[in-house]
């Protein structure tokens, strides 16, 4: 069982449900106001503190990333792009797979070379990640509410996303899952970030554009985390609700068809087309 901890703690474990209520019991998931006003507050602690418990406390594998240095009065990324989209807050090398690490001395290690490091997860090992829009995500959380659905934790980011944290194994089978619930993958502002990718973690901070923060902090409640096709019909409704608005009525995805697709056929076409010049040449 976890350590209750104060509120300085990134991993801060709470008696689920209302007081007395047995341990195990879900708490009610947090309408879309109260994951703001979660949102809102600072995670306190260096990253190298975040980065142990994630470890100790989660066991999942944390490695140190980029870092941002003040220049000019500017906070610039330590990678010295000075077009860097993601100031402060992606990976420092192209080995970070292999830095990757599940221990607390491990993180210590890692995090004694660079203490301002931010503090990155890799996905596809512990858990696969379901990133939405920040509006979709609380419309979704909202949904899953009134159907009984308890996600796991979930990440705001200071650039207007959301990430819930699912089973791995999602990512590759997430277009199957989106098509089979009637929509179209590629109309839905929806990406599952899996094996070989990694996220960014609290307190990491995304240039001068704020912190990553806890919308739903890891707790005793949320250790066992769902499958992405229990939280994909409101993640999809959600994602397919604001697509609509944006641009339209969001088509459902076509059915299968026995007919080649048209992109396939396109390819042939030219295919032949090619061989058919070389033979007359």
């Amino acid at each position: 069982m976890e350590e209750t901890r104060g509120n300085t703690s990134p991993v801060a474990a709470v008696t689920p449900g209302a007081p007395g209520a047995p341990l195990g019991t879900a708490p009610p998931v947090p309408a879309p106001a109260t994951i703001i006003g979660q949102i809102a507050r600072p995670q306190a602690g260096t990253p190298l503190e975040h980065a142990v418990r994630y470890a100790e406390d989660r066991r999942w594998d944390v490695f140190p990333g980029t870092w941002l240095t003040p220049v000019g009065g500017i906070l610039r990324c330590s990678c010295e792009d000075a077009a860097c989209t993601a100031p402060g807050a992606h990976p420092a090398g192209v080995r970070w797979a292999g830095e990757a690490a599940g221990s607390a001395t491990a993180a210590r290690r890692l995090w004694s070379r660079e203490p301002r490091a931010s503090v990155l997860l890799p996905t596809g090992r512990t858990f696969d990640a379901l990133d939405v829009p920040e509006t979709a995500g609380c419309l979704a959380t909202a949904r899953m509410a009134r159907t009984g659905r308890t996600p796991g934790p979930v990440i705001s980011t200071p650039d207007g996303r959301m990430v819930f944290f699912v089973l791995p194994g999602a990512a590759p089978k997430l277009p199957g899952l989106v098509r089979k619930l009637g929509w179209s993958p590629a109309r839905l502002d929806l990406v599952a970030r899996g094996e070989g990718d990694w996220i960014a973690a609290p307190p990491t901070r995304l240039g001068g554009r704020g912190s990553m923060q806890w919308a739903l902090r890891p707790t005793a409640a949320n250790r066992w985390l769902p499958d992405a096709e229990e939280l994909l019909p409101a993640l999809a409704y959600a994602c397919g609700h604001g697509a609509a608005r944006s641009s339209g009525p969001v088509p459902p995805s076509p059915p299968p068809s026995s007919s080649p697709a048209p992109a396939a056929a396109a390819g042939r076409a030219a295919a032949t087309a090619a061989a058919g010049s070389r033979s007359r040449g």
